[in-house]
């Protein structure tokens, strides 16, 4: 996946903008942007992508994204076919920090609000959203002038208080993302995006860095806290718990599918990043229904 950076720049006159898509499937574009991005998928299955983490999205699925934090919203197979008459609904949100001046939500009261919008740089999923929030949220569109916001930093406000919600993007991603004097960098992550699921080497991205292997090495651990193999390893459980929480996959099956060559040690790097086995994990997520 080639990372798109997207000119907003046109919002400038406006103190943020609301956009009701309805289309037959969401735009294959792995992007990144200056505003921030609250997104309330309405109609609509697949996998999100949100820096390296890569996990199910379904109807009611409400995320908050950061400035300039990389994202796509990938629909199902089933989106892209001929025949299909699928739609994939949602109300987009984005809004730059200081969107109402600089100061504004350093006031006390606003405290919790940015409390939130400073977390949104990891990506925040919020859980157990109550119909009358994504009610107001789907109704800003509708409105104008001061009610317009109103509505919204009420919203802001609803999900500020929320504590049920989980961060997306590890630290490491957005530590490194962040730093530009790191470019070969990039190069890197889009290519182990791009290659996850085969059979990838510290060499081979080194090699897509233009560095030698030990340089890139030590490089990529002092930027990202963690090793090259670890992190490539979590981009691969990432997709594999994508890949569990979908109807008849097959745990072997899953394994190979994410890149890994042997269950043994799917199993055991599965376990120690998720704290629970590939099985007992499909248990758990069977008994909450999101898997059949």
């Amino acid at each position: 996946m080639k990372l798109h950076f997207i000119d907003r720049s046109d919002l400038s006159n406006n103190t943020f903008s609301v956009t009701h898509h309805s289309y037959p499937y969401f735009l294959k574009i792995w992007h990144h942007h200056r505003e921030l991005e609250l997104v309330l998928s309405i109609k609509s299955k697949g996998t999100r992508f949100v820096g390296d983490s890569i996990l199910k999205f379904d109807e009611g699925d409400l995320v908050l994204i950061g400035k300039d934090l990389p994202h796509m919203w990938l629909n199902d197979d089933e989106y892209f076919e001929a025949s299909s008459n699928l739609k994939a609904e949602a109300v987009a949100i984005h809004f730059k920090q200081d969107f109402l001046g600089n100061d504004f939500f350093k006031i006390n009261e606003m405290k919790p609000i940015l409390d939130m919008l400073e977390r949104s740089k990891y990506g925040i999923k919020f859980l157990n959203i109550s119909p009358e929030l994504e009610q107001k949220i789907k109704t800003i569109s509708t409105l104008s002038g001061v009610k317009r916001i109103i509505s919204f930093i009420d919203v802001l406000n609803d999900l500020a208080q929320s504590e049920t919600y989980e961060l997306l993007a590890s630290k490491g991603f957005v530590n490194s993302f962040n730093k530009g004097s790191h470019k070969n960098l990039d190069k890197a992550y889009e290519y182990i995006f791009n290659n996850f699921k085969e059979q990838i080497s510290l060499v081979d991205v080194a090699k897509i860095a233009c560095m030698n292997p030990s340089s890139f090495s030590r490089l990529f651990k002092k930027v990202n806290g963690k090793s090259f193999t670890e992190y490539l390893n979590e981009v691969r459980i990432g997709f594999a718990c994508k890949l569990l929480m979908e109807r008849d996959k097959n745990i072997s099956k899953v394994c190979y599918e994410s890149g890994f060559n042997n269950i043994s040690n799917f199993n055991r790097r599965f376990k120690a990043l998720m704290q629970m086995s590939p099985k007992v994990y499909v248990e758990h997520y069977r008994k909450v229904g999101v898997v059949g």
